[in-house]
């Protein structure tokens, strides 16, 4: 297998899918291009839906018969647990998460209880039906907001099955896994609270840190949801907390068309009263734009005074005026500790492979952030007390240089085909290529498929993370850290890759990393599997990329080597598998391995720390790319 093409042959998929296929068609000497997809997305059973089954759906409100939420020193006013234990609402306001308030999560807006004094705030979940409330008629996923709990002092996930109910008759059963409040992890929780309140006490010294999880359930778009069957949890030892549940619209007008994901909590600044401006570049076009925001792994909330967007002509410089960006009509807004906020759209014309600028103002001290820590971009700071500078034009006012991106995590456009999201390690992070030269293999791929002639330009999301694994997490999850290597891939593929706009098509490239932390081939491999079967999930085509040679690198031993040798052989036998999660595999050991010393990387393609490919490696392995299966025409 050479040249990184798929040498699966006879390969079929077991059940539908609906990962974009591209339809172009000549119009007016131009390029019409169409995602489409078969209408039968997901696995549906029919039936008929009876009308008391329809009568007996309950908003979520009417179904809130417990209280897990209690104000500190009056432990008893909550039980969450079935032993005296509940929430603090001092910490969860403390994370901006508001009595009544909203928060979205998974790209889904979820209306919080109106928890305090005693009131119901959640549910256990146990078949009830449940009618959505101030939902899109069209959906891709709905989304709870829960957590677990158990009796049995195991820490053990807590599982349930429950069902979606069409208006049109069909029905499709789903399995939801949550987290125990206290033992499970914080690398995919949605908020980590400090400490819970005991029937004993409240603060540091009660109850350890607990959690909260949001977990989205794919839906048929094309289908209108009449409503939900709660999880039905068999295990008699556990209960399962729902307080909150959501539907993500279906927004079919929104692409992608630049990404980076949050790889860490660390000390910034402190920034106080002045203006992030932050470089990104398009991969494909629109002539609308929003910009997405998050506050991942805070503890507490930010204010964003004031946003702007605009081209970049040179360093912190716009080409031209920038466009101040509102959020739900107001210049600025907060953002909840965890929580996500896009921009109101704006009427912008970002052609394909275009600098742009994007200037934050945080008005309030900010002393640690969410970061994308290898930027291999300059990005840039106005001094602390300059105020708002979003639209400055002349640049004079940024001073100082940001090596990360903080906060910004997305951008997207009306009018592009659809996406395709690489996830990996710091190769494909880029983190040894050329610093403002977009020479990331992303970038390259992007290129490539801006210059064909007769294949659409999806966007390109670089969702790499630098140091990241497939299976464990080197950020914990929580807290301020110097480590900035991100949660797993595992933990991190729900929020950064499933709730992308558009996605069609993912490329998995990792797992090196595992190795030479210990890691064996066969969890390596086990990770890899179920990131596929979660990409078939949520309709998405997903790609695996053999491991690259990296001999000579430091933590490249001969027991590493010989791990990466059966990861690789298991994905070239999968490239043959017609029952394969994969979509396809291609060979990027074979691009970037020398053919004298196969454990090493080429001499030409090596940047020098013998783990990192250069720009010229980067370079053959997004060529390397069959660009007509990577979008399935």
């Amino acid at each position: 297998m050479g040249g990184g093409r798929s040498t699966r042959t006879g390969w079929h998929r077991t059940r539908p899918t609906r990962a974009l296929r591209w339809v172009a068609a000549a119009v007016a000497g131009a390029i019409l291009v169409t995602g489409i997809g078969p209408e039968d997305a997901f696995e549906v059973t029919y039936r008929t839906v009876p009308e008391a089954e329809r009568s007996d759906a309950l908003p979520l409100a009417s179904l809130l018969d417990r209280t897990g939420v209690s104000q500190d020193g009056t432990a008893d006013a909550g039980d969450l647990d079935g032993a005296g234990n509940s929430l603090s609402a001092r910490t969860l306001e403390a994370a901006g998460w508001l009595p009544g308030g909203e928060i979205t999560l998974l790209d889904t807006p979820l209306s919080l209880p109106a928890y305090g004094e005693g009131r119901p705030d959640h549910m256990v979940a146990e078949s009830q039906r449940l009618a959505l409330e101030d939902v899109p008629s069209r959906m891709d996923s709905v989304t709870f907001l829960a957590t677990g709990t158990r009796t049995d002092g195991t820490g053990a996930d807590v599982r349930g099955v429950g069902s979606v109910v069409y208006a049109d008759g069909g029905e499709h059963k789903f399995d939801l896994v949550v987290p125990e409040w206290a033992a499970g992890p914080a690398g995919d929780a949605a908020l980590t609270l400090p400490y819970a309140n005991s029937s004993s006490g409240f603060g540091q010294d009660a109850i350890g840190s607990v959690r909260l999880y949001a977990r989205s359930i794919p839906l048929d778009p094309g289908r209108k949801v009449d409503h939900v069957v709660m999880p039905e949890v068999a295990d008699p030892r556990a209960n399962m907390h729902v307080f909150s549940v959501g539907g993500s619209p279906a927004a079919q007008e929104w692409t992608g068309t630049w990404a980076r994901a949050t790889s860490g909590y660390t000390e910034v600044g402190p920034w106080e009263d002045q203006t992030l401006r932050l470089a990104v570049r398009s991969t494909t076009g629109g002539h609308k734009v929003r910009v997405r925001l998050d506050n991942t792994f805070a503890a507490r909330p930010v204010t964003i005074g004031a946003a702007s967007i605009a081209l970049q002509e040179d360093g912190p410089t716009t080409y031209g005026a920038a466009v101040p960006l509102t959020f739900d009509g107001a210049p600025g807004a907060v953002i909840p500790a965890g929580g996500r906020l896009y921009s109101d759209p704006v009427e912008v014309l970002l052609p394909p492979h275009t600098e742009a600028l994007v200037s934050i103002h945080l008005p309030e001290q900010v002393t640690a952030a969410p970061i994308h820590y290898a930027a291999v971009d300059t990005n840039y700071t106005s001094p602390p007390g300059s105020g708002d500078q979003t639209l400055d034009r002349t640049g004079e006012p940024y001073t100082g240089v940001v090596d990360q991106w903080p906060f910004v995590t997305g951008i997207e456009v009306t009018d592009g085909p659809g996406a395709v999201v690489t996830f990996g390690d710091s190769i494909t992070d880029g983190i040894r290529s050329t610093r403002d030269a977009h020479t990331r293999w992303p970038d390259v791929l992007s290129d490539r498929l801006g210059q064909s002639r007769d294949l659409p330009h999806p966007g390109v999301l670089n969702l790499g993370v630098a140091g990241n694994r497939v299976t464990a997490d080197g950020y914990p999850g929580e807290g301020v850290s110097v480590y900035a290597n991100g949660v797993s891939m595992l933990h991190r593929a729900q929020r950064d890759v499933f709730s992308q706009s558009g996605v069609g098509s993912m490329v998995v490239f990792a797992g090196i990393n595992d190795l030479r932390w210990g890691a064996s081939s066969e969890e390596v491999i086990a990770g890899l599997n179920r990131l596929a079967r979660m990409g078939n999930e949520h309709d998405v085509r997903v790609f695996v990329a053999t491991l690259a040679p990296c001999a000579g690198s430091a933590r490249c031993t001969a027991t590493v080597e010989e791990q990466r040798y059966r990861v690789n052989s298991y994905l070239r036998d999968q490239a043959h598998d017609p029952e394969s999660s994969f979509a396809g595999v291609w060979d990027f050991d074979a691009v970037l391995r020398d053919p004298e010393f196969p454990t090493r990387l080429r001499p030409e393609y090596d940047s020098g720390d013998h783990l990192h490919p250069g720009d010229a490696g980067l370079r053959a392995i997004a060529e390397s790319v069959d660009l007509y299966e990577l979008l399935g025409v």
